[in-house]
């Protein structure tokens, strides 16, 4: 990338963070910490990588993307909506009574959305049928999968891991959002992953690690890809949960706390810095 494409998503990444911040506060809602933590990845994804079109998002030819931990469904609403999946309008009625923009990812007829997530563990399994089935059929498209480091305690993602190695397939991409906290603690304290890098190895995959809230460093792992003919990829992306404000930014409290108005007035005035 040229140095003012970096510029623009750099800038491109604080408007969305303004935009998260009202949307959840407008809803009283939660999980700001565990938005603002993927949010750069999403936002590569969706500018230089899936190959996906905003006014045909159901061609079969089309990358299939999944957020496996559906409760950053406002950080993907934001994205989809600034690449003109539907208007920006109908971030207003995230998580309002009867609205299909709800605090998880849902096959609720949300554009772009491929999948019901939010359930812990099940992202990665339906993304790997996707890709056996995109084999089977001879299709060039890809398939990539956000999971959260504590989706990594879930049996269910480890059988998608095992079974996607087992069958060579090259077509999918997991991304982890390796903050380093779960629910309730640090991931290293509930239930220790480490090696995360290794574990894939060992388990069929090409590991790659890489900053997930820095645009060159997604920039180097992707342009990897597949890292090697019929293995799938694995991108430990290490990210800081409520990046991109210094009061949010590795707080476990954030991923349940939602904004009050001064928070939110103080997020607001340094993201416009």
């Amino acid at each position: 990338m040229k140095k003012e494409e970096i510029n623009l998503l750099k800038k491109k990444g604080k408007e969305l963070r303004k935009r998260i911040i009202e949307m959840i506060f407008k809803a009283r809602a939660s999980h700001l910490g565990s938005a603002y933590s993927v949010l750069d990845i999403l936002i590569y994804l969706y500018n230089f990588i899936l190959k996906i079109d905003p006014k045909d998002p159901k061609n079969k030819t089309r990358d299939r993307f999944i957020l496996s931990k559906g409760w950053g469904a406002s950080a993907l609403y934001a994205v989809l909506a600034d690449r003109g999946f539907f208007s920006k309008n109908k971030l207003d009625t995230y998580c309002v009574n009867g609205s299909k923009f709800v605090g998880i990812t849902t096959m609720s007829g949300v554009p772009g959305i491929e999948a019901t997530t939010g359930s812990m563990g099940h992202g990665l399994p339906v993304g790997t049928g996707m890709a056996l089935a995109g084999k089977k059929m001879k299709s060039k498209h890809r398939v990539f999968v956000v999971i959260s480091d504590g989706e990594l305690d879930e049996g269910s993602t480890w059988e998608a891991i095992l079974f996607a190695g087992h069958n060579n397939l090259d077509n999918l991409i997991a991304i982890v959002d390796y903050n380093k906290w779960q629910s309730f603690g640090r991931t290293k304290e509930v239930l220790n992953i480490d090696p995360v890098p290794d574990k894939f190895l060992a388990f069929g995959w090409e590991a790659i690690e890489a900053d997930g809230n820095n645009f060159t460093s997604l920039e180097k792992a992707f342009a990897r890809i597949p890292l090697k003919k019929n293995k799938p990829t694995a991108i430990i992306a290490h990210t800081i949960k409520g990046k991109g404000v210094s009061f949010l930014e590795d707080r476990i409290e954030w991923h349940y706390k939602y904004p009050n108005e001064s928070d939110l007035k103080a997020a607001l005035k340094e993201l416009s810095k």
